[in-house]
């Protein structure tokens, strides 16, 4: 094989090599010389549904301290070792992972992963650094308390998931936040990180045994296999809940949900399409349509089809005048119940599959789009093969299919409703 390898005739799965390293972590890489960049993406099952209880935000927390000082290095020395050598890394806890991003010059990939090293194996912990990255935290929750965005999230979140850790903020709040300590860091930090739940994407100018010998260096020292607690499934709460927060500002921010299609349901793919044709964020979505151009209700509307772990969810959000936001809500109300009764047109269906095929492309146009994507895939569950599978599963979708999931999505479904603001009517 020559040095250099020629994607642009290979489908995207075809330029994916799965590696497994001499210490059994596999990786997936796409070997690529084009620019002298490495773009490293991982993820540790786990995330903050790992969170303890009453120490909600422990994983954000450790996230924000793992480049804050790790080895000889204290914080100040650690970022201008990033700084010399142009190194970027970063961290990051969604409910179900705990991310890291790793980007470099092809010719710094060594000292870069020696830093990631120091920050898996030799994390400081410095007291002084838990205090700063904890003010930070505190300081941004503290702003939220004014955000109807934020209160409105938060509010549907609780009631969405009550007594579960999906219903829990990744960020924590202002009572748990000041109750971490440094040893709950070092516990959260032991039970999650280990070589079997890791998860691990690559692209750029590296070759496999290169990539196999650094992940080997960079992860080989933490345990086998971590000590996660269970996290239960749940169906989303809420059936025609309605939970007003109370803000003295002009507008009123929604957010609302209803129970998903789990991501390995057979519906899943015809879900997302449906969806994209209800609100899925683009011009001819109906409820842009309807709440943005013909009533002018609201700069923007939208709504997802999302599948965690342990739970499958529809959700979507507005936010309008409040004196509008009753007027608002039935409209969005009236137009899932069209959905529900007839599902989409054909043409709505020609033109949803077109978008969401034609614009996959752009998750792929950048190095690190891409190794984030291959982890993404991994921690979702799906082979490499998904990359070339999910164009072709959109395409496959009939008129029939839309008109059977939409009833099944939304058929006698009824909201759960967070809105924080004045709202009129609701």
């Amino acid at each position: 094989m020559s040095a250099v390898t020629d994607i642009s005739k290979k489908t995207r799965a075809e330029t994916v090599q799965k590696i497994v390293t001499p210490l059994g972590i596999e990786a997936w890489l796409v070997e690529d010389y084009a620019v002298p960049l490495v773009a490293f993406d991982f993820a540790f099952k786990g995330g903050s549904a790992q969170d303890p209880d009453g120490l909600t935000g422990a994983g954000a927390m450790l996230a924000g301290l793992l480049d804050e000082g790790a080895g000889p290095y204290d914080s100040d020395a650690f970022h201008r070792a990033l700084d010399d050598k142009a190194i970027e890394i970063s961290f990051h806890a969604g409910h179900d992972n705990f991310h890291g991003e790793l980007k470099t010059l092809a010719r710094n990939t060594d000292a870069a992963f020696d830093l990631l090293r120091l920050c898996m194996i030799e994390p400081r912990l410095d007291g002084d650094a838990i205090e700063r990255v904890r003010s930070q935290m505190v300081a941004g929750l503290r702003h939220e308390l004014k955000d109807p965005n934020a209160l409105a999230a938060k509010a549907w979140r609780t009631a969405a998931f009550p007594n579960h850790p999906y219903g829990r903020p990744t960020d924590g709040d202002l009572e748990t936040i000041p109750a971490i300590g440094r040893a709950d860091l070092v516990k959260l930090r032991e039970r999650l990180f280990s070589r079997s739940n890791l998860k691990i994407g690559a692209v750029g100018a590296i070759d496999a045994s290169k990539l196999a010998a650094l992940i080997d260096k960079a992860f080989g020292n933490l345990p086998a296999a971590p000590s996660l607690n269970p996290v239960a499934d749940i169906t989303p709460q809420g059936n025609g809940e309605r939970k007003v927060i109370s803000v003295d500002v002009p507008q009123s921010t929604f957010r609302f949900s209803l129970p998903g299609i789990a991501r390995h349901d057979k519906d899943f793919i015809t879900g997302a399409v449906v969806n994209h044709v209800l609100g899925g964020g683009v011009f001819s979505a109906r409820l842009f349509k309807e709440v943005r151009e013909k009533r002018g209700l609201a700069y923007s509307v939208w709504t997802q089809l999302s599948a965690n772990d342990h739970s499958a969810l529809f959700a979507g959000g507005t936010s309008t005048k409040n004196e509008r936001a009753g007027e608002s809500l039935l409209v969005i109300e009236e137009e899932i119940a069209k959905i529900a009764h007839s599902g989409p047109t054909q043409d709505e269906l020609e033109k949803a599959q077109k978008y969401m095929i034609g614009s996959y492309a752009l998750r792929f146009d950048t190095s690190t789009k891409i190794a984030a994507n291959l982890v993404s895939l991994q921690t979702d569950g799906y082979d490499v093969d998904y990359l070339d599978r999910r164009n072709e599963l959109i395409a496959a979708v009939t008129l029939q299919d839309t008109k059977r999931v939409a009833k099944r999505l939304f058929e006698g479904g009824k909201l759960l409703v967070a809105v924080a603001g004045k709202p009129d009517g609701v």
